[in-house]
């Protein structure tokens, strides 16, 4: 009996997924437990496994939005069928070779009966209704608006999709299309030869410039990620009262202690000793002594939260998200690194789940790795802040009524000022940058 495969759930608040990728064929035999296709929500691509094995059948192409729970093959028992590499048929009593005879003599093979070949009738596949062709929604809309035959239609959109350029491709050649020649009028009594017309004088250089000249363009739809990403940072803008603030960090104490031990480091604990640890802990140092950059509003109420759910934005090809260390309070130098990469690891290879993006109080974002020397970062809601780094600049700064040249580093602090004051705001990104130039203060938390 055939199992259905279905559309997991991946979360809560998610209802509908797309399916990105197939990562077996139709009709291909697949093991227990082996991945058969990736389905992409809002907040994650998800593996779907097969239940058991047997031979996949699809029911669902790759592109198609739907919901979760949906059915989008089966698994059917026993494996592919096998074919001949000579002919492609399937195996049979043709290709077995003949018996003996019980009197001992051989009996002749039997010719094996050439295939007969079908009828053009029975090959020709039947023609999908207009309602089951695959469309986008504007070139569905312009279809109806123009009333064309989407029968007449190439679609050249993924798994055959029809999409707006397609159908104004097609309205351009129907509009092109001479017309037929209207008849000859009846034969004229000879008249006065006259002089031939004058041609039409040349086109300037203005007339040629008013012609349109066709856009080179490739239009790709969007992913759930990155219409989730959207969303949300619209959302940011609209709800908040965004305002950022700003100050600077002198890195030398901290780049002294990283090349001090970060042999030693690399060596006890099989990790690199960077800088996002630090900043992780300096961050949990000034949440502890302001809290409301912990908290956000749900509705007229502020929400103060007791763990430190440090979120640390990773880039991938995808979009940007936002992995979540939880109860980063508890975590040590070495714990912080190691998750870091692991969480940034499964990003990338696009095998991050929902868990690991959910819970997050307080978020860091490093514009720095990209060369951003300065940025106001997006809040990422409901959170009432978050924090910008940048690159490490060595420049001239002043210190006790020196110029010397140090690493120097922007910092902003992007903060909700509904539930953020100023002076909270800005004795937060104090708070950071003491920590960071003076890094024994958190070891001794003072």
């Amino acid at each position: 009996m055939a199992v259905e495969i279905k559309v997991p759930s991946v979360g809560e608040s998610i209802s509908e997924g797309t399916i990105s990728r197939w990562l077996k064929k139709d009709g291909e035999a697949v093991r227990a437990d082996e991945p058969l296709l990736e389905v992409e929500t809002e907040k994650a691509t998800t593996e779907v496994s097969a239940p058991e094995a047997g031979t996949l059948r699809i029911t669902v192409p790759e592109g198609k939005t739907v919901s979760i729970g949906a059915v989008v093959g089966r698994i059917e028992p026993g494996k592919a069928e096998g074919r001949t590499e000579s002919t492609g048929r399937k195996d049979g009593p043709a290709s077995r070779p003949a018996k003996a005879k019980t009197d001992g003599t051989a009996a002749p093979p039997r010719p094996a009966t050439p295939p007969q070949p079908k009828p053009q009738a029975e090959i020709k596949a039947a023609p999908l209704a207009a309602e089951e062709i695959l469309m986008s929604p504007s070139a569905r809309h312009l279809v109806q608006a123009k009333g064309v035959d989407v029968r007449q239609l190439t679609g050249t959109g993924p798994s055959g999709r029809i999409t707006k350029e397609d159908v104004l491709g097609y309205l351009e050649h129907q509009g092109t299309e001479e017309a037929p020649a209207p008849p000859l009028a009846p034969e004229a009594k000879p008249r006065e030869p006259v002089a031939p017309p004058s041609p039409p004088p040349p086109a300037t250089a203005e007339r040629k410039a008013e012609a349109p000249i066709p856009l080179r363009e490739t239009r790709q739809r969007l992913s759930s990620i990155r219409l989730r990403i959207a969303e949300r940072l619209v959302a940011a803008q609209h709800t908040a009262a965004i305002l950022t603030t700003f100050n600077e960090a002198d890195l030398s104490a901290v780049m002294t202690l990283r090349d001090r031990y970060k042999e030693v480091f690399r060596q006890k604990h099989g990790v690199n000793l960077g800088f996002m640890s630090f900043f992780v802990r300096a961050s949990i140092e000034a949440l502890r002594a302001f809290p409301v950059a912990n908290a956000w509003i749900d509705g007229s109420d502020a929400v103060y939260h007791h763990e430190f759910n440090i979120g640390v934005a990773v880039s991938t090809e995808k979009g940007l998200i936002v992995p979540v260390l939880r109860n980063a309070e508890q975590l040590s130098f070495a714990d912080i690194e190691k998750r870091i990469a692991e969480l940034a690891q499964k990003a990338r290879e696009g095998k991050i789940t929902v868990d690991d993006l959910q819970g997050g109080t307080f978020t860091i974002t490093n514009g720095g790795v990209f060369g951003s020397l300065l940025s106001t970062p997006i809040l990422n809601p409901p959170q009432s802040a978050i924090l910008g780094m940048h690159a490490i600049q060595r420049r001239p700064v002043a210190i006790h009524d020196q110029v010397v040249i140090r690493p120097m580093m922007y910092l902003a602090l992007s903060y909700d000022h509904r539930l953020i004051d100023g002076r909270e705001a800005v004795q937060f990104l104090v708070r950071i940058k003491e920590c960071i130039e003076d890094p024994e203060r958190m070891l001794l938390a003072i």
